[in-house]
């Protein structure tokens, strides 16, 4: 959710650049099936392998700070997804009439779909490999016949700024108004943005989506692309287009800023797409917590009963894998954080692990210091490795057992590996309110991952995504 802010001069500007024309209505298009790839981000300008871990650890560590402590404010399409160096992965999207192609981070973890708009953006420290900021591709809403400003009363508001958004200089008792939504505001673990609600078509090569609604954004802090929200949220885009499920197998960061791509499936209509397939191990999306701040009712809830490294499990305090009263507490999957969160004590507990099972080989203290990583080994004059298996286990028995690749890094030729799994403490600061447990896209890398919307249920399997 973003919170709202009255400002005149967001209004003035946007009046400078938007100018709308009045959309004529359409009947529905028939289901059609579309493919969008998925890709990864740009790399962390360095050199230095250890400083760039040490970036994708921060990295996971602000956005779990923001997860857990955020702001209160039968057809399938298929969506190329490409994997980013900096830990996340886009896919395109056509915004307007006609149709103008935007490239956006997909996000599992928050709901608006946001785009860089207007001439006139401006994002702040947005200076990534292959970006600049004053050449970052924008959407001009006064080349689309189909862009309308969201009015006030507007409904799809107070998806956005809340059931009880101001609205300046207007009649409280009257439905009409002229005045526009009021300016949104999003934080990020990364970076914020803002801008204006406006009416567009999403359209897809068989599909069109009439009337979406979407963030107009013309200021960003270190945000130089949109995000497509795919949470739990109203203004999500599976919500918005009504879908029953979507998917993707994200292909390896080693990869990261390639043409390689992967798909990302959207299904539409009840039991729609591949409703046979059995060979997916699933379990229940849980709850939400009911709590006040609204953005714990957008995340992706799952109970994870058993870590298991090695075939010990674990022992994980219950209060961590179940969410309290106040949100504290349970398992949420996110595609936009990059290495897995755990609270500190379940870290701990995992890692202590792992260090146990590991203890013949060298411990790398000075990298761990330097990459935010622990444990790291020295593996450079080992002939073979042994790395014991790492199993998480939800309700009902699924397991999803990963392969090494997916918790152990190995930094270019320097013979060190760590694990890429982080906390509070280590690469950023401490924090217990919120989801315990955060399983990033690097752990994800090479699964098929289903959200089953209509039957409320996480699937996966081990697929080569490449």
């Amino acid at each position: 959710m973003a919170a709202s802010i009255s400002c005149l001069c967001f209004i003035s500007l946007f009046s400078l650049f938007l100018s709308v024309a009045s959309s004529s209505s359409t009947s529905p298009p028939k289901p059609t099936s579309i493919s969008i790839q998925i890709s990864p981000f740009s790399k962390h300008p360095s050199s230095d392998p250890f400083q760039s871990l040490n970036f994708l650890a921060s990295l996971s560590i602000s956005r779990a700070h923001h997860l857990k402590h955020p702001k209160s404010n039968s057809s399938l399409t298929k969506v190329p997804l490409y994997p980013r160096g900096y830990g996340g992965y886009s896919i395109f999207l056509n915004f307007g009439t006609p149709p103008q192609k935007i490239s956006f981070v997909m996000d599992t973890g928050s709901s608006l779909v946001w785009l860089p708009c207007t001439s006139r953006y401006l994002c702040s420290k947005c200076s990534f490999p292959n970006i600049v900021p004053a050449k970052i591709p924008t959407f001009i809403p006064k080349l689309s016949s189909s862009s309308k400003i969201v009015g006030c009363k507007n409904p799809k508001c107070g998806w956005v700024l809340g059931p009880d958004v101001k609205c300046q200089d207007c009649d409280p008792s009257s439905k009409n108004c002229s005045q526009p939504c009021p300016a949104y505001i999003i934080q990020y673990g990364s970076g914020t943005t803002a801008g204006l609600l406006i009416s567009e078509s999403l359209d897809f090569p068989e599909k069109t989506v009439p009337d979406f609604l979407v963030g107009c954004s013309f200021l960003s802090f270190r945000q130089p692309s949109g995000i497509a929200g795919f949470g739990r949220g109203p203004q999500s885009l599976p919500s918005q287009m009504g879908l029953s499920k979507f998917s993707y197998c994200l292909i390896s960061h080693k990869f990261d800023d390639t043409q390689e791509s992967s798909n990302l499936v959207l299904y539409s209509g009840s039991d729609s797409g591949n409703s046979k397939a059995t060979d997916l191990s699933y379990t229940p999306f849980q709850k939400n917590p009911e709590v006040s701040n609204p953005a714990f009712h957008e995340y992706y809830y799952v109970l994870l009963r058993k870590v298991i490294v090695g075939g010990t499990r674990v022992k994980i305090p219950y209060k961590f894998l179940v969410p309290g009263s106040e949100g504290n507490g349970g398992t949420i999957v996110d595609s936009g954080s990059t290495f897995t969160f755990m609270e500190k004590p379940v870290f701990e507990a995992v890692s202590q692990e792992f260090a146990k099972q590991m203890v013949n080989y060298t411990r790398a203290t000075d990298i761990e210091n330097r990459t935010g990583l622990q444990p790291c080994f020295d593996i450079s004059r080992e002939k073979s490795v042994n790395f014991p298996e790492l199993v998480f286990q939800f309700k009902g028995g699924a397991k999803m057992a990963l392969p090494v690749a997916n918790y152990f890094s190995l930094v270019t030729d320097s013979g060190i590996i760590c694990l890429t799994i982080v906390t509070d403490e280590v690469a950023g600061p401490s924090f217990t309110s919120g989801p315990a447990i955060i399983l990033g896209n690097y752990q994800q890398q090479n699964f098929h991952i289903e959200y089953d919307l209509e039957n409320e249920r996480f699937g996966f399997r081990r697929q080569s995504c490449k």
